[in-house]
């Protein structure tokens, strides 16, 4: 008989390789090669652990109402609150506030449930949870807090407790005993995961995974993993800013156009009503180099100031920075100001920014950030109760952009009085004063003109 070949697996980067060695080809890592034992030939797969569901057996089976996480902002982006037997996957900057946000969520659904609802916290000491969440708010008997490091014994105390909800703080510090690597390997991100999304598909529990991001701001860990689980929310924000934008970057139980914004406070985060009038708090009357623009993300407009700031470059090559829209973005409309709308901005410095950590990905924004880069460059002021809106083509000709009535209707009740709008757009019903104009050298005129 044969003998199994045996397997060799990196516990850093989870390759396999034929034979040991004593450095990773793949990742480089010295010493994080392990024998794998091979798998037995006669293991039966697939035998008799599924059931089938039909149709008929649905609403007895399957619970399916939605567990309100007491917060409306945050209900908005999972869509409508958090599925029964889910695995969310909750990323952001350390610091950021995912724990704390995490820990309000879970205080609001034990108020509101008779089951526990259980915390495993690997990063903090249960003292410190509670002493959090003693600050924060009333603290319910069914919220149950521990420290835990193997996903094991998170599934033996979900086996006994059957709880509402598992918050999971973080993924980087769990470790499963099946798997021969350290706690934040690629091997035991999979494992932990895999284990957890059994458990919440098979005992009906929602399970919040808490996770961290890279430099970049992307998440940390393997991209399987974000395969395993069915929703992954960010929360974004700055040490700069109070307000924090909870954002899906993946459901599979709704919308991921949504977004929620919260403020952090002393006691915690608190939602933020008018996101609108938060964003503009601040701004400067008659200030150089400012546009606002009515942004729609999912079903909710949103004003947001979009800032520009043009100066002379003391080096041959002129630098451009953009916060919160995209810099390819930048450049284009850049080369659209110089040729099209006669803006000079070859040898100047240009540096965006959107107000309060917002990030704009709709083309829409075009004419705002346009405009907000020629008042900065002709030091003309855009008046304070102005809108503009618009999409700009490389031709310098402006184009329709979708939800129009909804983000002049957000303009009206703020007190705005006048807006750029595209000329080939057909005019919704308001109480704005409309600019139609078809070109951005147009849309430059009319703000001189203003």
């Amino acid at each position: 008989m044969a003998k199994e070949k045996s397997v060799y697996i990196c516990g850093n980067c989870d390759g396999k390789f034929p034979k040991w060695s004593g450095q990773c080809p793949t990742c480089k890592a010295w010493n994080s090669i392990t024998e794998a034992k091979p798998e037995p030939k006669n293991i039966q797969r697939g035998s008799s652990s599924g059931s089938i569901l039909d149709f008929s057996q649905k609403e007895e089976s399957t619970p399916r109402e939605r567990i309100s996480t007491g917060f409306h902002e945050s209900n908005r982006v999972f869509g409508g609150g958090i599925y029964p037997d889910s695995l969310t996957l909750f990323i952001g900057n350390p610091g950021i506030g995912k724990s704390t946000l995490a820990l309000q969520m879970a205080i609001n659904i034990a108020h509101t449930t008779d089951a526990d609802v259980l915390i495993f916290s690997g990063e903090e000491s249960a003292y410190q949870v509670i002493s959090r969440a003693e600050r924060i708010s009333d603290c319910p008997k069914n919220l149950k807090i521990t420290s835990a490091f193997q996903i094991e014994d998170v599934i033996h105390t979900a086996n006994s407790h059957a709880p509402a909800l598992i918050v999971v703080d973080s993924v980087q510090t769990f470790s499963s005993g099946d798997v021969m690597s350290g706690p934040g390997s690629l091997p035991q991100i999979r494992a932990v995961t895999e284990q957890l999304m059994h458990l919440a598909k098979a005992k009906h529990i929602p399970v919040l995974l808490i996770g961290q991001v890279n430099k970049g701001g992307e998440m940390a860990g393997p991209q399987v993993l974000a395969h395993l689980v069915d929703v992954v929310v960010q929360f974004e924000g700055d040490d700069q800013h109070e307000l924090r934008i909870l954002r899906a970057n993946k459901n599979r139980f709704g919308s991921t156009s949504e977004v929620g914004i919260f403020e952090m406070t002393e006691k915690g985060l608190r939602e933020v009503k008018n996101p609108s009038a938060a964003f503009l708090s601040g701004r400067l009357p008659g200030a150089i180099g400012s546009a606002i623009f009515p942004a729609v993300e999912g079903e909710r407009p949103c004003l947001v100031e979009i800032q520009a700031l043009t100066a002379p470059t003391p080096f041959g090559f002129p630098k451009r920075s953009s916060s919160g829209i995209s810099l390819q973005r930048l450049s284009l409309l850049l080369a659209v100001l110089e040729k099209h709308a006669g803006i000079k901005l070859s040898s100047l410095d240009v540096f965006t920014n959107v107000v309060g950590g917002f990030r704009i990905d709709e083309t829409a924004a075009d004419l705002s950030l346009c405009l907000s880069i020629a008042s900065s460059r002709k030091k003309f002021p855009i008046p304070e109760k102005m809108l503009s809106i618009g999409e700009i083509g490389l031709s310098g000709e402006i184009r329709a952009v979708s939800k129009l009535e909804k983000r002049l209707k957000e303009g009206e009740k703020l007190g705005f009085t006048t807006a750029i709008i595209p000329s080939s757009q057909k005019a919704p019903k308001t109480t704005l004063q409309l600019r139609r104009v078809q070109t951005l050298a147009e849309a430059v005129k009319v703000l001189y003109k203003t």
